[in-house]
């Protein structure tokens, strides 16, 4: 079946599917808040406005350069929806970005641009906002990785998973500040279902000072991470392994009693998928059709990656 994606061009090199809905169940969300951005390698961007696809071109786009984005809109603070296509209108703005310092420049300053946009019309505490879980993919070079809030990007490979992203919670702040040990933010943070949030993009932030919420973002890297999260840092280089799947999503896709078990279940469902269309399409069935227990019905937004290896793409002899 022809679809709107199959018009994206990722090049030889890169697989990529993405899916988005508001979730399933009887008590599943009346709106989709979620949203995504792909990008593809001639400039044609693909996302959501009031819940529908939309595809637009972007003028003087890097030949060969791909944006991924993933984001889920807060909707306890309002308008969530209405915030994560904000900041996805933002960066269809954003020039493509060749270096972690260009990325982060970029992106804090929409961060900033957006909070004044929206702050006639909301009080700090109750801005509107979203999670940005991002990848910039340049041709040729590491992908540079640019996050917050608790979305998440999954490495899934050799039959385990592996998440390459902190979620931005109060357990981070505490694991920061000494209160909690590796095994215990282990339990808190992927072990149980927790809804709350320490910061989120327009929003603001909670880790400077936990007693308020401060405008900037603020950046989780090895200089003010705990040990054995420093490897996990927010803004960062990340080379894509062509024996692996990628997974950006939205925290739909493990808000439920046991997130470790159901989660630790994704290889054996995707990793024998032909392509990112059809692991995509089984990690949504999964959730639609066979439901983890405990389940917490939110939005689901998820994009699948794979890199191919060189000798995936090259031309058969003659």
């Amino acid at each position: 079946m022809t679809t709107a994606f199959d018009r994206l061009q990722f090049g030889p090199h890169l697989d990529i599917a993405a899916r988005s809905c508001a979730g399933g169940g009887p008590a599943a969300r009346p709106e989709n808040q979620d949203n995504f951005l792909l990008v593809d390698s001639t400039g044609l961007a693909h996302f959501l406005i009031g819940q529908d696809h939309i595809q637009q071109r972007i003028a003087h786009w890097t030949p060969g350069h791909v944006r991924l984005a993933v984001l889920d809109g807060m909707g306890g603070h309002g308008h969530g929806r209405e915030a994560a296509e904000a900041v996805v209108a933002g960066l269809l703005g954003v020039p493509p970005c060749s270096s972690l310092a260009e990325l982060g420049r970029q992106l804090d300053a929409l961060h900033t641009n957006l909070q004044h946009t929206f702050a006639a019309d909301y009080p700090p505490g109750k801005r509107p906002g979203t999670t940005l879980t991002m990848l910039e993919l340049r041709p040729g070079a590491p992908a540079l990785l640019y996050h917050v809030g608790d979305s998440r990007l999954y490495e899934i490979r050799e039959g385990r998973v592996m998440a390459l992203t902190i979620d931005h919670v109060p357990a981070t702040t505490y694991a920061m500040d000494g209160v909690l040990d590796e095994d215990e933010w282990w339990r808190q943070v992927h072990g149980e279902h927790r809804s709350q949030i320490s910061q989120a993009f327009i929003l603001g932030n909670a880790f400077s000072n936990p007693a308020e919420l401060s405008d900037p973002l603020y950046p989780l890297l090895p200089e003010n991470l705990p040990p054995f999260l420093a490897h996990l840092a927010d803004r960062r280089t990340l080379e894509l392994s062509p024996d692996a799947l990628y997974l950006l999503a939205t925290d739909g896709f493990w808000s439920c009693d046991v997130p470790l078990e159901w989660v630790g279940h994704w290889p054996a469902v995707l990793q024998a998928s032909s392509s990112a269309r059809a692991a995509c399409d089984r990690l949504f069935e999964e959730m639609l059709e066979r439901p983890p227990e405990g389940l917490h019905p939110d939005n689901l937004t998820a994009i699948v990656v794979r890199a191919r290896a060189a000798e995936e793409t090259a031309v058969p002899a003659h």
